[in-house]
């Protein structure tokens, strides 16, 4: 009994690999199958608005000859290293990403000029290689605050680091991008530069908010040398509020009153002048009828 279900789960397992390798590379394909694609294994960080910091590592195999064919490395391991500290580790998605996110307390080593070493590993299978790569960033502080000044709403942005000492170095430069949310992505609203830790800008007051005038602000340094990618975010009620008019169906309580109170309106106040016209009517007739009746009497007594 046992050898007929180990022989069953090995053609199911056979059947499940000859699948998947449509879609992409598992740890346990063979060399064979991937001795056509160049693996691209990119990793890169980004310090998001709490503090905590994301590691994320793309895995694609591209293939050699046709580089518009891409196959994602799916349910690999890759494991996060600050030095020979490890961070934590994570598989990759159907999509070839893998993410880890770094507390905000995080308390990592850094090399004498205060950069933080950190690497992502892949330690390899039967069919794919090795991948490693290593990335150097110093830790950026970046403060968001929004405010109204002289009436005017301000996007204020300060940035620095802080050395061994707990002391503000304020940033000397970078390129900085302002955005708001959007329904797909964010919209850039403003790109310029950091100089002396500080940047300001003023805000469009044209920009629509969500129902209750609510607006998302990011101030975004992206693929900087010596940072990476840094990230900061705040709400703010600045957004236009678009307001849309509902006709509002005839109610009793409402300017317009019902329909049906209309007709009926209209039918008794025909029927009330009706019934002064028909009254008019035969009195004019009573009248002249009466005026017939006298003169008919006098020319009686008038023969007699």
């Amino acid at each position: 009994m046992k050898s007929i279900n180990y022989k069953y789960t090995i053609i199911t397992s056979l059947l499940i690999a000859f699948l998947f390798s449509f879609n992409g590379f598992s740890q346990e394909d063979e060399a064979t199958d991937a001795s056509s694609y160049k693996m691209r294994f990119n990793f890169k960080t980004v310090k998001q608005y709490d503090n905590s910091r994301l590691l994320e590592v793309s895995f694609i195999g591209q293939n050699k000859k046709d580089r518009k064919d891409k196959i994602p490395v799916f349910d690999a391991v890759i494991k996060f290293y600050n030095n020979d500290n490890l961070l934590g580790e994570s598989k990759t998605s159907d999509e070839g990403i893998a993410q880890f996110a770094v507390p905000g307390n995080q308390i990592y080593i850094t090399d004498e000029d205060g950069y933080i070493n950190l690497t992502a590993k892949f330690e390899g299978s039967d069919g794919l290689d090795e991948e490693e790569e290593e990335i150097q960033v110093k830790d950026l502080f970046l403060e968001l605050n929004l405010e109204e000044i002289d009436s005017v709403k301000t996007v204020l942005v300060k940035a620095f680091t802080i050395d061994s000492l707990g002391v503000e170095i304020p940033l000397e430069e970078a390129d900085l991008i302002i955005s708001v949310g959007g329904m797909i992505s964010k919209m850039k609203l403003e790109e310029g530069t950091i100089e002396d830790g500080e940047f300001e800008f003023e805000f469009p007051t044209d920009i629509p908010g969500d129902v209750n005038g609510d607006i998302l602000v990011y101030s975004i340094i992206t693929d900087n040398d010596d940072f990476g990618n840094v990230i900061q975010q705040k709400t703010v009620n600045w957004g236009n509020i678009k307001t849309k008019i509902v006709k509002e169906d005839n109610k009793l309580w409402s300017e317009a009153a019902p329909i049906w109170m209309y007709i009926v309106l209209t039918i008794l106040l025909v029927g009330v002048w009706a019934n002064y016209l028909y009254t008019a009517i035969n009195l004019f007739k009573i009248k002249k009828e009466g005026k017939e009746i006298e003169l008919k009497e006098t020319e009686l007594n008038t023969e007699h």
